[in-house]
């Protein structure tokens, strides 16, 4: 059955006829004795009679219908329905028509076409994710309903014996003290399969213990959602997993100098890159079941505060951390995948309080958003750039992008699209624009902001002083616009020139 795209895939076929012909005057598949130009001829009535072919072998119907197998096929079928006919009917024109020509030339558009058919069935693989949205249930307050009782010596015996089954006796002896393993308000968990959470009761206990390496937990952000749900308010998790320095770190010192990098970079591209890439997401999990992956500190921080979590303690024992969190609100509504690419859209604060957002190249960890009033609260809040103190969120790569810029170059799409005009303040996020007086607030969002800040020529090292300089510039500004604005463009190329400023 035909149905929507027909005209795509006819069309495709016909720049794939026109490729093939061209190929095969290329490698002078054509005798001699024959002139080129009548080969013309031949070419197109094999397209024409492909295109009619297909219709009869239903070639041409949707390929979200179409297994890829079934589309092989078809194709098959008309290559050799075409291949019957030229060599029948060829060597009865009047022409010089060689069958053999027009047989290789099926042929080289039959394998083209298989490659246009597996690209688009592997893009339809890659892209429909089949698990579906987390439904969170909205629910009231909900107190522990289990007694705070000690267990039993033989219970404490049985389940100090399946901890040490998972990890060490130093990891068991740190859990018992700090996540209180001999009360029966605490459960301890070990499976992959984050299924085994939904057997607990309601509110029953008010810590969970999760022994199972999130490296190779199915599902992370499910597994959360689901101890969520399970647990009363203020109710403990206690999870864990291997870092990603720790890995590298390994690598570092168990290859020789030259080596050690070149595999580290394949094993961080395999377990890191890899997962995250939307064309590759789901054939990694699907061949290996998400295991061995590498996550940093920030990845599992950034989806406990997704999955309604507040971090109070992370406890390192060895290659292994320890993250204690507190169950504190609903979780974000879970999308259904969340791929984090190099290229990233942020909300800003713009024209009169509008929302738009601005493109950026990724240079920190994923889910490192979900983190940002943690790591400055950390680190004594943030900076003028609104950036953290020693923001250990930055990549290795994010570091050296944002010290040159190289990471705002995609705002340059938003030049384009007139977000922003190329000299004014910045976009700021809804938590930098938070801390400015409400004048100021007012003031700058008078005018679209700007690629190019006033930041750059009076280099502020406070904060009354970043106000001061952008008070003076819309001050400016708004008296003599374009008089401003080449006015700062020309000192701010002088002083990227002269002090060599860079980026934060």
């Amino acid at each position: 059955m035909i149905r929507e795209g027909w005209r795509k895939r006819i069309a495709v076929d016909l720049l794939v006829w026109v490729l093939a012909a061209l190929l095969c005057m290329f490698w002078r598949w054509v005798s001699d004795k024959s002139s080129m130009t009548a080969y013309w001829a031949l070419f197109g009535i094999l397209a024409v009679l492909w295109v009619v072919v297909g219709f009869a072998v239903q070639l041409y119907r949707s390929y979200k219908d179409m297994w890829f197998w079934q589309a092989l096929l078809s194709l098959i079928a008309d290559a050799g329905v075409l291949i019957g006919l030229c060599w029948w009917i060829l060597p009865m024109l009047p022409y010089q028509l060689s069958p053999k020509v027009a047989m290789w030339t099926i042929l080289l558009v039959g394998a083209l076409d298989t490659v246009v058919v597996l690209l688009e069935h592997y893009w339809k693989y890659a892209t429909n994710m089949t698990v579906q949205p987390i439904q969170i249930e909205q629910r009231e307050n909900a107190k522990v309903t289990r007694e705070n009782e000690q267990r039993s010596p033989q219970s404490i015996e049985s389940i100090h014996q399946s901890v040490l089954s998972v990890t060490t006796e130093e990891d068991y002896q740190m859990l018992f003290d700090k996540a209180h393993l001999s009360s029966r308000q605490t459960k301890a968990v070990c499976d992959r399969n984050r299924f085994a959470f939904l057997q607990i009761p309601d509110y029953q206990y008010k810590t969970i213990v999760d022994l199972t390496l999130l490296n190779d937990a199915k599902g992370i952000n499910r597994r959360f959602c689901i101890v969520n749900q399970k647990l009363p308010d203020d109710g403990i998790y206690v999870c864990c997993y291997r870092p990603q320095e720790y890995m590298k770190q390994k690598f570092l010192q168990s290859y020789p100098p030259v080596i050690r990098w070149i595999a580290y970079i394949l094993y961080f591209f395999t377990k890191r890159v890899i997962p995250r890439l939307m064309l590759t997401s789901r054939l990694y999990y699907d061949v290996n079941k998400g295991r061995k992956r590498m996550l940093s500190k920030t990845e599992v921080l950034g989806r406990l505060y997704y999955c309604g979590f507040e971090v109070d303690e992370i406890v390192p024992m060895g290659h292994i951390e320890y993250v204690f969190a507190h169950r504190h609100s609903q979780p974000y509504p879970q999308e259904q995948l969340k791929v984090y690419g190099p290229l990233i859209k942020l909300p800003r604060i713009c024209k009169n309080k509008e929302i738009r957002y601005f493109y950026k190249f990724r240079t920190m960890h994923p889910y490192a958003e979900y983190i940002q009033k943690y790591v400055f609260d950390a680190r004594g809040g943030m900076d003028i750039a609104d950036k953290s103190n020693d923001d250990w969120r930055i990549t290795t790569w994010g570091k050296f992008m944002r010290k040159y810029w190289l990471d705002e170059l995609p705002m340059l799409i938003n030049w384009f699209k007139r977000d922003v005009k190329l000299v004014g303040v910045r976009p700021l996020s809804k938590t930098m624009f938070e801390t400015y007086p409400a004048w100021l607030q007012d003031k700058r969002t008078l005018s679209k902001p700007g690629l190019i800040p006033p930041f750059y020529i009076d280099h502020p090292n406070t904060f009354d002083e970043l106000f001061a300089s952008e008070d003076k510039y819309l001050t400016e500004y708004l008296a003599h616009p374009i008089r401003t604005d080449i006015k700062y463009f020309f000192l701010t190329m002088r002083s990227i020139l002269t002090r060599k400023t860079h980026s934060a």
